[in-house]
């Protein structure tokens, strides 16, 4: 099965609509850290068939470099899910990313279609938490064994739920904090929901920076210009990078002296603190390793 999280970088996090040849291939010059070759809610009924032939070429592309290549299936109660799972299955994608998930009996059913289908164990699902049926589930489908990432669909979250959405998302951060929650308990990655108005940069800067504060792992796109935002909210400042640097520094040559603890431009630093730093400076070498291979 997958493991359990790790420091790749999720920063940005796209979908493409992938009926779009032009969008499939514009993606291939993007900096985004993860593709998700949508075929549910940005793919027509008509075009469900050219969509998932499309992803999954594009995944057996080889045209697409580091970036981490997802697809979106439809769920399996529609007409067209089950011959998703079973294309995605030996797509050679790195998951399949499952919407609307109620629960664990839904999450069954899909690593069900994924073995019959030939699937091999390290094909991941990223499960969309989109309805009020998950937020009472969440533990159960984060540590589901296949289960790679928890992925917000705020808008039928907020849809679901009868809730207005405000710029500050008041009436939806309870469902992202315990969202965010059981992906830590479970040590899967957490991604955050799309913003919609793709023109105005300054509002999704702002999403973007309460979503880092608040802990996800970075943000699911639904525009190309969001990508560069996206990228530079979740990557450590040069500050940061110093910072973490020092922290580390100053607690072993205490530990050195027979302390446990430090004390660094004021402040204490203990090891939960040199574990923060550590894994900032992890993240910035992977960010840098992503930026020197695009």
């Amino acid at each position: 099965m997958t493991s359990r999280i790790d420091l790749r970088p999720r920063r940005s996090v796209l979908y493409l609509p992938s009926s779009n040849t032009r969008a499939l291939h514009k993606a291939q010059q993007l900096a985004a850290d993860t593709l998700i070759f949508d075929l549910e809610d940005a793919v027509a009924p008509q075009a469900k068939s050219t969509a998932r032939e499309q992803a999954c070429g594009a995944v057996s592309s080889g045209l697409y470099g580091h970036r981490e290549l997802v697809i979106r299936c439809n769920g399996l109660g529609t007409p067209w899910g089950p011959a998703d799972v079973a294309a995605i299955a030996t797509s050679g994608a790195a998951a399949v990313v499952v919407p609307k998930v109620r629960d664990v009996d839904d999450l069954q059913a899909v690593d069900a279609a994924l073995r019959r289908a030939g699937a091999p164990e390290n094909l991941a699902v990223w499960a969309m938490i989109e309805t009020p049926a998950a937020l009472f589930s969440l533990r159960g489908i984060a540590a589901f064994p296949r289960v790679a990432a928890l992925v917000l669909g705020t808008n039928d979250l907020a849809y679901e739920l009868h809730a207005t959405v405000t710029p500050d998302r008041a009436s939806l951060l309870p469902h992202l904090a315990v969202t965010l929650a059981a992906a830590r308990a479970a040590g899967v990655a957490a991604l955050d929901g799309v913003f919609n108005n793709i023109r105005d940069l300054t509002g999704f800067e702002a999403e973007c920076r309460q979503g880092a504060a608040l802990g996800f792992d970075g943000k699911s796109l639904i525009h190309p210009d969001q990508v560069p935002i996206a990228n530079r909210v979740w990557s450590p400042t040069a500050d940061e990078i110093s910072r973490a640097a020092r922290v580390i520094e100053a607690y072993e040559t205490a530990v050195r002296n027979g302390r446990g603890v430090a004390v660094l431009d004021g402040t204490l630093v203990e090891s939960l603190h040199v574990e923060t730093a550590r894994r900032t400076l992890a993240v910035a070498e992977a960010n840098s390793y992503v930026a020197s291979t695009s």
